[in-house]
């Protein structure tokens, strides 16, 4: 490797560490909401907002990061969304009530909102041509490989909290393992801050602003003296241009020429969403536990799921530009489809009841007296079964050991249940998660292009907010079964959409892609 080619490298490496900090923020909220729901006494909305809060900041800073990143810099905006990080995993582990954990969780959204916007944009200001696919790629895969290990380190948290081992129990990882899960991220959150230190500021800002010395030095290091040259004359060409052109406006989004690009982009980006990833992601532990395996079994097959997604963003990621856009769109939804019907199969199969030695098993606190009525029932709804045994041992106490109780009475076939979310994840992993950025870039016409992925951006996230919050109701009022039937129809009426309006965009140039799609 030359040593422009290792420098620009290792830079990229440092800058998307921003995406493993992002899609660890956002997950590991995955292996807390069980323990804050028991802990600060929290109703199912409650819950959805400890999770959803990070996304409502995140909206907000996606569309403030790049005007004030135009005006500081990339850099400091990075340098803040690490110290956002690193406030916000402290602030999270320390959290004394439900009002301080939702407002830790808000400052490690405007960190989550900057790293998304800002660091695929600076990588792809710095990368040389032939190598900016591959670098700005380092960002969303280690987004996939911050959720992994979000995953894992939850599993590894709670499995030394339940250990002998003398500097686990001083630590007191097993009475304070949701505190620990959350401030695991100050390590990485610091030595982020630490390490962009190293990193230049973007070359085309530093031209943007008047500093052409400071940006051809930058530009020397990544493609040596007699390339930056030209490179710096080619963004003051841009420049000039941009300068030019008049600004665009959100009234010309809403023109006629634009219904087609603008009806597929926000169909793809509402469809991405509502189809209950970030339900998967945020609540996968408890999902699993709903199956009757047990909480270490549910925080192990969390783990998978981060792993499944890691694999197959990678194939997509290998195999976008060989089979196409739209052929992985059909044959992810398909896949999404059919695992959330399975899902809601094995759910709304299962059948819920108590039996002596069950009950025998469940924790010393819950009153044997007053659910013994249920030894002889069986349920076929968990519903049903939550508002009988509400009913008995009270709102409060149902609450408090909800999980224990589902886990126990539950008989259903966790095997199917696995399938059926990894199969899903494969399939999200390998189609939506991708393909809706790619699309981004391509569908719509050059001038309008910022302006349009930005509200389709904002969309996404409004739809992103609303999944997880109303997840947690979702489970208790409407029960498992039914609301992975409701994701699977929704794939169902995406696949619709995507087999009559998506085009394949594959080989072909933006400018004949405005040609075809843009109908003046």
């Amino acid at each position: 490797m030359q040593p422009s080619s290792r420098f620009t490298v290792t830079i990229a490496l440092i800058v998307a560490l921003g995406g493993f900090l992002m899609g660890f923020d956002a997950s590991v909220i995955s292996g807390v909401v069980g323990f804050i729901e028991t802990e600060f006494k929290l109703t199912k909305l409650q819950l959805g907002w400890s999770v959803a809060s990070l996304t409502l900041t995140a909206t907000l800073a996606m569309m403030l990061a790049g005007p004030l990143s135009d005006r500081i810099g990339r850099r400091p905006v990075l340098q803040i969304a690490a110290a956002l990080f690193t406030v916000s995993a402290i602030a999270s582990a320390l959290a004394p009530n439900f009002l301080f954990l939702v407002v830790a969780r808000m400052i490690g959204g405007l960190g989550v909102g900057a790293a998304l916007i800002i660091a695929p944009m600076y990588i792809a200001e710095i990368a040389p041509a032939e190598q900016r696919g591959r670098l700005v790629s380092f960002n969303q895969l280690n987004i996939v490989v911050g959720i992994s290990i979000a995953f894992f380190s939850n599993y590894l948290i709670l499995q030394l909290g339940q250990s002998d081992l003398a500097w686990a129990q001083s630590l007191r990882l097993g009475d304070w393992n949701w505190r620990w899960m959350l401030g695991a991220e100050t390590l990485p959150a610091m030595l982020y801050f630490l390490a962009l230190m190293r990193v230049p500021e973007s070359p085309r800002w530093l031209a943007m602003h008047g500093r052409d010395a400071d940006a051809l030095q930058v530009f020397a290091k990544v493609s040596g003296p007699d390339q930056a040259r030209a490179d710096l004359a080619v963004v003051h060409d841009s420049l000039q241009d941009a300068a030019a052109e008049q600004a665009a406006s959100v009234k010309e989004l809403f023109q006629p020429a634009m219904k087609l690009v603008l009806t597929i982009g926000i169909s793809i980006a509402v469809l991405q969403q509502i189809t209950g990833i970030n339900s998967v992601f945020f609540y996968a532990p408890m999902i699993f536990e709903q199956s009757g395996i047990g909480t270490d079994a549910a925080f192990m097959q969390a783990v998978l799921v981060g792993l499944v997604n890691l694999a197959f963003t990678l194939v997509a990621i290998l195999s976008i530009d060989k089979l196409g856009r739209r052929p992985l769109l059909i044959f992810g939804l398909t896949g999404i489809a059919l695992c959330m019907l399975i899902l809601s199969y094995g759910f709304g199969s299962a059948t819920y009841s108590l039996s002596a030695p069950a009950i025998d098993l469940l924790p010393a606190q819950i009153d044997r007296d007053l659910i013994a009525p249920l030894t002889a029932l069986s349920y076929d709804s968990d519903v049903a079964f939550r508002v009988a045994l509400s009913d008995l041992i009270g709102a409060e106490a149902f609450a408090q050991h909800e999980s224990a109780l589902v886990s126990a009475a539950i008989d259903a076939d966790p095997r199917l249940i696995l399938l059926g979310i990894l199969g899903f994840v494969a399939s999200f992993a390998v189609s939506l998660g991708p393909v809706m950025w790619v699309l981004f870039s391509e569908l719509f016409p050059n001038r309008l292009r910022g302006l349009a992925i930005s509200l389709a951006g904002l969309v996404n996230s409004a739809v992103s907010f609303t999944v997880q919050l109303v997840f947690p109701w979702q489970l208790s009022n409407l029960g498992n079964s039914l609301t992975f039937l409701i994701y699977g129809l929704f794939a169902v009426a995406g696949l619709i959409v995507v087999l009559r309006i998506v085009p394949e965009t594959k080989g072909r140039s933006l400018e004949e892609l405005e040609r075809l799609l843009v109908r003046n």
